[in-house]
């Protein structure tokens, strides 16, 4: 492997994630109706894809780079440098959050920094973890086919913004719509509140990890037939092929 290129691809994923969690969790921070903040997240995450996908692939989601590996599409060594600069991306975002924003709009001192928690994670917490992991799923499995497999051509990073959007909308108010480790822990940790944080990772990781191992069993495993058992148009009626000589 050609460590000067991973070393770049690296760089790209940790500013692209930088970006997801300023954008993401700032818009939070500020106070910003749940529908702003699905938007914020579903327009940076569109354009981080196409600033930085041609580069590194734009995973800025530890979860998604789980999925890759057990799909096979990347290896060990990568992904664990991805890891490495996703969650440290996020938590210099969060760091940078709480310096240059210090009070919220209404002039009061801020009292959450987008920590991605809601109604259901003190008291339902197991609840929440498996939305998580059927969020983080489906993002990850939308990732896969879209932009890893060409399924939506051009158009695929609007497929993974709107997917995020979409379970924002939805999980926000549940769960606080994480759907990627280093979004969840970034901010708590520079908020020092972890308490809800193991189970997210867990849940998140093993809803990445599920989208992978759907691709390789399920997904892979049946290719289109309709190509393959294609015939040749025949010929018009009353003609002979051309033998040839």
């Amino acid at each position: 492997m050609n460590n000067r290129l991973l070393m770049r691809d690296a760089l790209a994923e940790g500013i692209g994630t930088f970006m997801l969690i300023v954008f993401g969790a700032g818009s939070g921070v500020l106070g910003a109706p749940l529908a702003l903040v699905a938007l914020a997240n579903a327009m940076i995450l569109m354009a981080i894809v196409a600033t930085y996908g041609h580069i590194s692939g734009a995973h800025v989601n530890p979860a998604v780079t789980l999925a890759l590996l057990v799909g096979r599409q990347i290896d060990i060594t990568r992904a664990v440098v991805y890891w490495v600069v996703q969650f440290l991306g996020a938590i210099i975002a969060a760091l940078v959050l709480k310096v240059l924003i210090p009070v919220g709009l209404n002039g009061a001192a801020l009292t959450s920094l987008g920590e991605t928690t809601g109604s259901l994670t003190t008291n339902y917490p197991l609840q929440a973890y498996l939305f998580e992991a059927i969020f983080t799923f489906f993002l990850a499995s939308v990732v896969m086919q879209a932009a890893v497999f060409k399924r939506a051509g051009n158009v695929a990073g609007v497929g993974i913004g709107v997917t995020l959007a979409a379970c924002i909308l939805f999980g926000g108010p549940l769960t606080g719509g994480s759907l990627n480790p280093a979004r969840t822990l970034g901010p708590a940790l520079i908020a020092g509140n972890l308490s809800y944080v193991p189970g997210y990772l867990l849940a998140m990781f093993a809803g990445g990890a599920l989208a992978g191992l759907v691709q390789n069993f399920i997904f892979e495993s049946h290719q289109p037939t309709v190509e393959l058992t294609a015939r040749p148009p025949r010929p018009p009626s009353g003609s002979r092929p051309k033998s040839g000589r």
